[in-house]
């Protein structure tokens, strides 16, 4: 698809509005994002559970989870000298067929090697639909009305707080940590059957044609400088929800004092706040320049965080209140990112931009994780301590990211 080209940050006015078509895909993308991103995010409030119930420690918890990234970005980096070969929507089906097998061999798991196998299995699938989501959201919206597909894309992140963790957590008090992942593919059954059925094939960019093999292509893509800063500043952006989530379930139920009981209505009020936002930082974006909400993000990021995990024995309005704006600034630095990054690349080397910094985005969220399992130990309550040190790192990985993403914006961008 052709599009009129647009300096990254720089104002959008007033945005186009949506096609008929756009907005199924959209819908669909989003589906299909909440499928994916709950599938992700549903260990970090299990641990609470998953952790005693196969007596894991905070190292092999950590384990578990950048487990799935680091399989994740290996298939990422595997798929991408491919990605650009075929029509996307037939590589988005083959890569989600594969996750829901591995999402039904986690909720069938019974020991830790077993959980830990099938996180590798689902992250070899799962971790690249994220990237061919990006490449399809580039071929069909231009970059005037990218901010906001972002946002809608996001919100898949919010509704899997409002709708899909509160209820994962209600099904495995109610039954097993194991319910959550078989709920999870019946759920994500439907979003395949409304993209294999209702989505257009995805082949503009094979108009261009493929000169070049697949190791040539891969060179190509990774010989640019403006890439490999583009896939530097999601790798650091990565950081804070990688190092922050595996023990923030933990952390608020032995540390901050919040009943078991209480942590779906934390997920419930933070998702929906986020659901409601996420479309208007998208429009923030079009209408005012990427750059200065990028940077509005930055700075509450900053601040939040190191709130948070200072935070010690508090009630649970307390909580919630800093949980959501912690999560508006997060939010803030991903969505103007993302309608950025989606630009960077030309359309023929769209798909194997997005599949390597997918890749480098799970490979550092896999290190993220790791590194927190062993900043943080566990009490003899269950208390996670030196938790302001992820904090630190957190704050660290925000700052130079807001360096980099200047170098970026100021690079000669493709002609598009």
């Amino acid at each position: 698809m052709s599009v009129t080209p647009m300096t990254p940050g720089s104002p959008a006015g007033a945005p186009p509005a949506f096609t008929p078509y756009q907005r199924f895909a959209t819908a669909m993308l989003t589906l299909l994002q909440f499928a994916v991103i709950l599938d992700f995010m549903i260990m970090s409030p299990l641990g609470a559970m998953i952790m005693p119930a196969m007596s894991m420690s905070a190292q092999q918890f950590g384990l578990v989870v950048s487990a799935y990234a680091f399989s994740a970005g290996i298939s990422g980096l595997l798929t991408a000298g491919f990605a650009d070969r075929f029509d996307r929507k037939r590589l988005l089906l083959f890569f989600y067929v594969g996750f829901l097998l591995g999402t039904l061999w986690c909720g069938l798991a019974g020991s830790y090697e077993t959980l830990l196998l099938a996180r590798v299995v689902t992250g070899l699938f799962g971790g690249v639909i994220g990237s061919i989501v990006m490449a399809i959201t580039a071929d069909l919206f231009p970059p005037a009305q990218r901010g906001r597909v972002m946002g809608l894309l996001q919100g898949g992140f919010a509704a899997s707080q409002v709708l899909g963790l509160p209820f994962g957590l209600f099904l495995a008090s109610r039954w097993s940590w194991h319910a959550p992942f078989l709920a999870l593919v019946a759920l994500g059954l439907i979003a395949g059957l409304l993209i294999a059925f209702g989505m257009k094939p995805v082949t503009g960019h094979l108009a261009a044609g493929r000169a070049d093999g697949v190791a040539q292509h891969l060179r190509h893509t990774l010989s640019k400088p403006r890439h490999w800063v583009a896939f530097a500043v999601t790798a650091l952006l990565t950081t804070g929800g990688f190092m922050l989530m595996p023990f923030a379930s933990a952390f608020v139920v032995h540390n901050i004092g919040v009943s078991l009981d209480h942590l779906p209505m934390v997920y419930l009020i933070t998702g929906l706040s986020t659901l409601v936002l996420s479309p208007l930082i998208g429009r923030c974006s079009d209408r005012f320049g990427a750059m200065p909400v990028f940077y509005t993000g930055c700075a509450l990021t900053v601040v939040m965080v190191l709130y948070y995990t200072h935070l010690g024995p508090s009630s649970l309005a307390l909580l919630i209140v800093v949980n959501v704006v912690m999560f508006v600034g997060i939010f803030s630095r991903i969505i103007p990112w993302q309608a950025m990054v989606s630009g960077i690349p030309s359309p023929e080397q769209r798909g194997a931009f997005s599949a390597i910094n997918s890749a480098l985005q799970q490979l550092a969220g896999g290190v993220a994780s790791l590194v927190a399992g062993h900043l943080v130990t566990l009490g003899p309550q269950g208390q996670v301590q030196d938790f302001p040190l992820v904090g630190y790192v957190v704050v660290g990985s925000t700052l130079l990211a807001a360096v980099l993403i200047r170098i970026v914006a100021n690079a000669k961008a493709p002609v598009h």
